[in-house]
């Protein structure tokens, strides 16, 4: 598959030793992979070259949409400076609307795609906005998604101004999107979306509020995460580079060696160009290259119009030999090196702004509600149907005030909740871990039955709160 498997063991160089991964990364791309870039005119095919600033940067957020999507807004854009503990963690970069209906017609007077997708390559989350109240994805837009293929791991689409319609047609609309999205995105994975109404305004329809509220904390978590996880993105980007670096020289040196030294040479281009697909072919199956790695073909076709292949430069061994091995070597150095700084940030989040309005207090998302509920309340909230419970414990012989796990477990499972779900519920209640339930332990476990049975998660951990009074002492 590669060449290098092939090669001397004693000609193989002992791979790079970096103290950080931005720095490994830097090193690696100027002196091994940028020479091989420059020599195959890579740049002027498929992206600029790397800067520092590309390893060093911060993550970057790339909002795309349509006109009156809600991107701005979403980001909470106000035209001022001031301190904000946000973009200290992340950048967030805002596009111009992308066009609709008659307004595809005007000429932007740039490649608008194009320069999406530069982005893309440098971004560490794109996320897709559409608007529920009108949705509808316009060529240019379909063109834009399409000009971020490989690219699809980095894309989240977010649904809003979902409060604007009713449930049912809520349902029709995700389908809708969903089915459209599958026709262009060809990926085998479903892309994350976000159902919402992502602004600051009271909900228009607030019937599903708490699921707005779930889908906002997911969001949020996804775009919180990033800093710990950019080492790893931006490894991961160069390594899509040096393949399609790769296949790029395999290209251009295929098309130079095709071609006449003298007679014919206009032709001979013509004749290559038209057949590139044929070319595509061949070097896959000689060297082994999976299909997604190779550029789009249409656009590489005119790409090579403008080119003089006279000048394409003929396969180089030694330059693909040290980008192979630096594949095989060096980035497996760095794969170590970004556990470890990962290992040593585990709280590197985003914080701030929106991110910490409903972390704390009350508005905190779920606060009173499910296993939350009671949480402010003086008396224990199990008691309030402990009586009912009491009723039913005392049918199920307890011998000095407890009864067996299996006389429990008889009354449990007439919930017809999962296995699992019983024995986390058991877990959470059995507070003193004698294998027996008191009454209290008992009220409890069937407090936590009636929670999830309402469609609420169960905790981790037994909040306070929920703690039998005479319990407490224990735990304190």
């Amino acid at each position: 598959m590669f060449s290098w498997l092939g090669t001397d063991d004693r000609r193989r160089k002992d791979p790079e030793v970096f103290q950080t991964v931005s720095e490994g990364l830097k090193k690696l791309y100027k002196t091994k992979l940028l020479p091989l870039e420059d020599y195959y005119k890579f740049h002027e095919f498929h992206s600029p070259a790397l800067e520092d600033a590309d390893f060093d940067n911060k993550p970057m957020v790339l909002l795309v949409g349509q006109y009156s999507t809600g991107k701005t807004t979403f980001i909470r854009f106000v035209c001022a400076q001031l301190p904000n503990p946000v973009l200290e963690s992340i950048s967030v970069i805002d596009t111009p609307g992308i066009l609709s209906g008659e307004k595809q017609r005007i000429s932007r007077g740039y490649d608008f795609a194009a320069v999406l997708e530069w982005f893309a390559e440098r971004v560490d989350r794109i996320i897709l906005l559409f608007d529920a109240h009108k949705l509808d994805i316009s060529d240019e837009f379909s063109d834009v998604i399409k000009a971020l293929k490989n690219h699809e791991d980095k894309m989240r689409v977010v649904l809003n101004k979902a409060d604007q319609i009713e449930t049912q047609q809520l349902m029709r609309v995700y389908g809708a999107l969903m089915w459209s999205l599958g026709k262009i995105v060809n990926t085998p994975e479903v892309i994350r979306v976000y159902i919402g109404s992502f602004w600051s305004h009271p909900l228009l329809i607030p019937d599903n509020r708490k699921l707005f509220e779930a889908e906002e904390q997911d969001l949020f978590r996804d775009i919180q995460s990033l800093p710990r996880n950019a080492a790893l993105r931006k490894l991961n980007d160069l390594i899509k580079r040096a393949r399609l670096a790769k296949v790029h020289a395999y290209i251009i040196s295929s098309l130079k060696k095709e071609m006449p030294s003298v007679f014919g040479k206009d032709n001979k281009k013509k004749e290559l160009v038209n057949n590139l697909g044929e070319i595509y072919s061949r070097i896959e199956r000689e060297h082994q290259i999976s299909p997604g790695d190779f550029p789009n073909l249409r656009k590489m076709q005119d790409q090579l119009q403008g080119q003089d292949f006279s000048k394409f430069q003929p396969l180089k061994s030694k330059l693909l030999e040290t980008v192979e091995d630096m594949l095989a070597n060096d980035i497996a150095q760095l794969m170590v090196l970004v556990r470890q700084e990962e290992s040593q940030k585990p709280m590197q989040m985003v914080k701030g702004g929106a991110f910490e309005g409903t972390l704390h207090g009350p508005f905190g998302h779920g606060y009173g509600e499910g296993a939350g509920e009671g949480i402010d309340d003086a008396e224990w909230v199990v008691a309030r149907d402990k009586p009912m419970y009491d009723e039913i414990f005392y049918t199920l012989s307890p011998v000095d005030g407890k009864i067996t796990g299996a006389n429990a477990k008889r009354e449990m499972v007439r919930s017809k909740l999962p296995n699992t779900v019983l024995g986390k519920i058991w877990k959470l209640a059995d507070i003193d871990k004698d294998g027996m339930l008191d009454d209290e332990e008992f009220a409890l476990a069937n407090h936590l039955i009636k929670v999830k049975l309402e469609g609420h998660e169960l905790p981790n951990e037994l909040p306070s709160h929920l703690l039998p009074p005479s319990k407490r002492k224990l735990t304190e």
